[in-house]
């Protein structure tokens, strides 16, 4: 077993039992760790302590923040759509696939993808020069069928595997912070390249402005972009959305505080946003 799949396992393990609050011992004998080994490669790779993470487990984010009262009132602003904070700062640029690109079918673009490994699985990112334009678990779905929607929406592209070209899609995810976003620093912007309705492409720029570590409802989103009524239709458009992590579809939750669905699994989606909150909340100690 890797590195990644052990904490992959153990976060597993604590989001089925976090009712129970397992101790440090219990987790790490699911993977066959000590105690102060599985503590430190923990650390490693999540970027904070098994503690935090269960910590933000127990904390029921989704249901407190849905139900007070300030998420529902500065909706537009929780949402950055009215001139206030945006993920990363622009670290991240969606841009959509222009008309001609559409019409071209993908001829003369080569899209390079790898599989990689993360800790909530392993997962299958493909780029095109102008970005990344896919991301996905992988889970027990096979590598051809991961591939198959890139085909079909470029079936006129060359694909090339090529994971030390990719690789860097997922380490920006898992770098620190503070590494990669200081204040002396500027780092370049991370580009998506994606193709969808101009509904589809509103939707994903408004999760872009959610902020890491906190949540927003179908109805909200829908409220912010000006159509409150077409709350099914956002979470249609959520559902959609080809790039994994990166659009944090797994941001968005039911009104009443449920997670609601994710095309990659329900508990992925809980260990994602406890991972999220265990690193932004101030509620929770220091690892």
């Amino acid at each position: 077993m890797n590195d990644y799949a052990r904490i992959e396992k153990a976060m597993a393990y604590m989001v089925a039992n976090a009712a129970s609050q397992p101790s440090l011992e219990t987790v790490a004998a699911q993977v066959h760790l000590s105690a102060y080994h599985f503590q430190r490669l923990f650390c490693r790779y999540a970027g904070i302590s098994p503690k935090r993470f269960l910590q933000a487990l127990t904390l029921e984010r989704g249901k407190q923040l849905i139900a007070s009262s300030e998420s529902l009132t500065n909706t537009v602003h929780a949402l950055g759509l009215s001139g206030g904070s945006r993920l990363y700062d622009h670290f991240v640029q969606l841009e959509a696939v222009t008309p001609g690109e559409f019409k071209r079918q993908g001829e003369g673009v080569e899209i390079t993808y790898g599989l990689h490994p993360t800790p909530f699985g392993e997962m299958l990112v493909a780029i095109t020069p102008r970005g990344i334009c896919r991301m996905a678990f992988v889970a027990s779905t096979s590598q051809e069928a991961l591939l198959a929607p890139l085909a079909k929406q470029w079936p006129r592209s060359t694909l090339c595997h090529c994971p030390d070209t990719t690789r860097y899609v997922v380490e920006a995810l898992f770098t620190p912070f503070t590494k990669t976003k200081c204040a002396n620093h500027s780092p370049a912007t991370l580009s998506l390249h994606v193709s969808g309705t101009n509904f589809q492409i509103a939707v994903w720029r408004a999760l872009l402005t959610i902020p890491e570590g906190q949540l927003a409802s179908y109805s909200q989103i829908a409220q912010a972009l000006g159509t409150p009524k077409s709350s099914r239709a956002v979470g249609n458009a959520v559902g959609a959305n080809p790039i994994a992590l990166w659009i944090p579809c797994h941001r968005v939750i039911q009104q009443s505080g449920a997670l609601g669905g994710y095309r990659w699994g329900i508990e992925t989606k809980q260990q994602v946003q406890a991972w999220e909150a265990a690193q932004h909340s101030p509620l929770l100690e220091p690892h």
